[in-house]
């Protein structure tokens, strides 16, 4: 095996995409392996590789790691991106939590039947403008500093800015309300490794289409 992390999953977003951002933000190549076809799905599970039948699987420092929480933390611990005591930690956990909801919404909504994507949008757009993004604008408002949490860049600022461009691509308007987070998504996209990971051609995905949608169900089905 490399030295290199790899990532095994679908040629896509979904529950794989924050930890390839935590990756590149943390300025660490890594290696990816693209599930096709439910054979090589149902092979991972019979050779006893992903301890709860699921995917991402990331193969880092001799382990084969699956759960998305837990993949995250290791990564953002390993990377010192998880703050410096218990009690950043636990600002950090709770501001990725309450950014995974609102991504889990963006993760289920190419899944949608159409007649109900127009509602699922309209939720989007009021969950993040109503909720989430509020949260955010008001500690960046109080404590003055560039990034979320003790003044340095963490886990929680990579999320976040994830879910900023995820929720734009659906509502682009969505920051006109929140002038600390226009400030915020600036700083961030000049970031030496976010820059290089928004640049064409870097290991972010696209936003999800048919033929995703397909493969996943594919791969997937019961």
């Amino acid at each position: 095996m490399s030295g290199k992390p790899r990532l095994t999953y679908l040629n896509g977003r979904g529950r794989m995409e924050p930890i390839r951002w935590l990756l590149a933000a943390a300025g660490v190549e890594f290696e990816e392996v693209y599930l096709e076809t439910k054979e090589q799905y149902d092979k991972l599970i019979k050779d006893g590789v992903l301890l709860f039948q699921q995917v991402p699987l990331v193969e880092i420092d001799g382990m084969k790691m699956v759960q998305t929480r837990a993949i995250l933390s290791y990564i953002a611990g390993k990377y010192n991106l998880y703050g410096k005591d218990l009690k950043e930690r636990a600002l950090i956990d709770m501001y990725v939590e309450g950014i995974a909801d609102l991504m889990q919404m963006i993760l289920m909504f190419p899944f949608s039947p159409p007649d109900a994507k127009e509602k699922n949008l309209e939720s989007i757009k009021e969950r993040a403008t109503n909720r989430y993004f509020p949260v955010f604008e008001k500690v960046l408002k109080q404590h003055g500093q560039d990034f979320l949490v003790g003044n340095k860049f963490s886990w929680a600022d990579v999320q976040l800015m994830e879910a900023i461009l995820a929720v734009e691509e659906k509502v682009p308007a969505v920051l006109s309300g929140f002038p600390q987070l226009q400030v915020f998504k600036t700083k961030m996209s000049n970031m030496p490794t976010i820059k290089k990971f928004l640049q064409p051609g870097s290991p972010r995905k696209p936003p999800p289409d048919a033929h995703y949608v397909e493969t996943v169900l594919k791969v997937f089905k019961k």
